[in-house]
């Protein structure tokens, strides 16, 4: 059992699976959805920074005295098919899916009954969103199915009341956030409890060690859970699960404890915005690195898209992950369940990350730029005369090689023309025998 200290959590092991995953899907979905404008912190932007592109947009578009508030019932989510969000989920590899059931706004995906009519089943769609997609998730996939809470509400007044008593008070967390968090995982059974915005209160306030020995030893998921490390002040990167650091966190190097690197396809933003210009979005080349980058450093790749208030992922945003699952298809065995490697990147060739396939003894070399000559210089790998092979992932054929020296080889490359590449974006050395 589980004490309610961080000693005791801490301790817990992380289930397997969310290691051998590597690759998850975010997504940012809400009455932020609506304005679509700026960032989904809008209500903030506009409300409490009062900064002038919001005012102007509002004062633009909007009729005087329109209120956030008044954004809920736009919120209509009618072209929100569950089905085919889970047919794109699956066909980019990811393994699993974090939906925000709830961002600072409030406002809940579900029917919760502790946010009375700013919810989605009282208000905008009338349907349980968080319900649909996790059971077409479940249906359709073999994703694991998580959820995103935010703990504090930017204008909730229990929150405020207990702000301006320096969090002495705990009317918010008791009335509001702790029982909303016991609902999803009872509702919902999620296998990630992805929490977020500590509203700078410490975890005591939160009762986060509570909750999570709850979660860790009674729960309906309590074996197969993850949670993250977003429970309080000073608990990010130091308690919980996995550590994310700071959102898009990518060391380059190598962590002792397991992360993920938590980024937007939309680099300015979390949420749909219907101001994003073309170069505002990542390209397939720069979320391939991301990927491989983040798991020869031991971490996850939690890829996050902005679906629309009316339901629809953006064709931008299918694409992107459709492209990321055709990678994968091909270099799939070199991100999966794999391990970091003595070395993550390669001492000789820029932008060559190495993983390590335990239960094939492989050794992958992913390698981002295609050489122009067609050789490929690795300084790491040790290779062996005669026992050392090495493969083109999603080529036939075995490659010809020359060892040098001690440490290092030099790698002939196939040629191909571009139409008969394994894939686009990167490609997969698999190396045999070799230390």
């Amino acid at each position: 059992r589980y004490e309610p200290t961080w000693g005791s959590l801490d301790a817990r092991p992380l289930p397997a699976w969310f290691d051998e995953a590597k690759f998850g899907v975010f997504i940012h979905w809400g009455v932020f959805s609506v304005p679509s404008f700026g960032s989904e912190w809008f209500w903030w932007y506009w409300q409490k920074e009062k900064r002038e592109p919001y005012v102007k947009f509002m004062e633009a578009n909007y009729p005087p005295g329109f209120s956030y508030e008044d954004f809920g019932p736009l919120f209509t989510a009618e072209f929100f098919d569950p089905n085919q969000w889970a047919d794109i989920l699956k066909a980019s590899g990811a393994k699993y899916v974090v939906l925000t059931s709830k961002h600072h706004e409030g406002f809940t995906l579900w029917g919760s009954k502790y946010s009375w009519n700013w919810n989605a089943v009282d208000v905008g769609p009338k349907r349980d969103l968080v319900a649909e997609l996790a059971a077409s998730v479940r249906n359709r996939t073999d994703l694991h199915f998580g959820l995103y809470h935010s703990l504090f509400e930017w204008f909730n007044p229990l929150f405020l009341e207990d702000a301006t008593n320096v969090f002495k008070t705990r009317k918010f967390p008791d009335g509001k956030s702790l029982p909303e968090l016991y609902e999803i995982v009872t509702k919902y059974q999620p296998e990630i409890i992805w929490s977020d915005g500590n509203g700078n209160a410490p975890d005591t306030y939160w009762n986060s060690t509570g909750f999570l020995a709850w979660l860790y030893n009674e729960s309906p998921v309590r074996d197969t859970v993850v949670t993250n490390d977003r429970w309080g002040v000073g608990s990010i990167c130091t308690h919980g699960g996995f550590y994310t650091c700071s959102d898009r966190y990518n060391p380059g190097h190598l962590l002792p404890h397991k992360w993920e690197n938590c980024m937007t396809i939309d680099r300015r933003s979390w949420g749909y915005r219907r101001d994003a210009q073309l170069s505002d979005y990542l390209t397939i080349e720069d979320l391939v690195k991301q990927l491989v980058e983040t798991v020869s450093c031991g971490g996850n790749l939690l890829m996050n898209i902005g679906p629309t208030h009316d339901g629809r992922i953006a064709v931008i945003f299918e694409e992107r992950l459709r492209q990321m699952g055709a990678w994968l298809e091909v270099n799939g065995e070199a991100i999966y369940g794999t391990k970091p490697w003595r070395a993550q990147n390669d001492s000789v060739t820029p932008e060559v990350w190495y993983t390590f396939s335990p239960k094939e003894g492989t050794v992958n070399a992913i390698f981002l730029n295609w050489p122009v000559s067609g050789i490929l210089e690795l300084g790491e790998p040790q290779a062996k005369l005669g026992e050392t092979q090495v493969k083109l992932a999603g080529y036939k054929e075995l490659l010809k090689w020359v060892a040098l020296g001690e440490k290092g080889l030099i790698i002939a490359l196939p040629h191909l023309t571009p139409k008969q590449l394994p894939c686009q974006w990167g490609w997969t050395l698999q190396l045999t025998a070799v230390k």
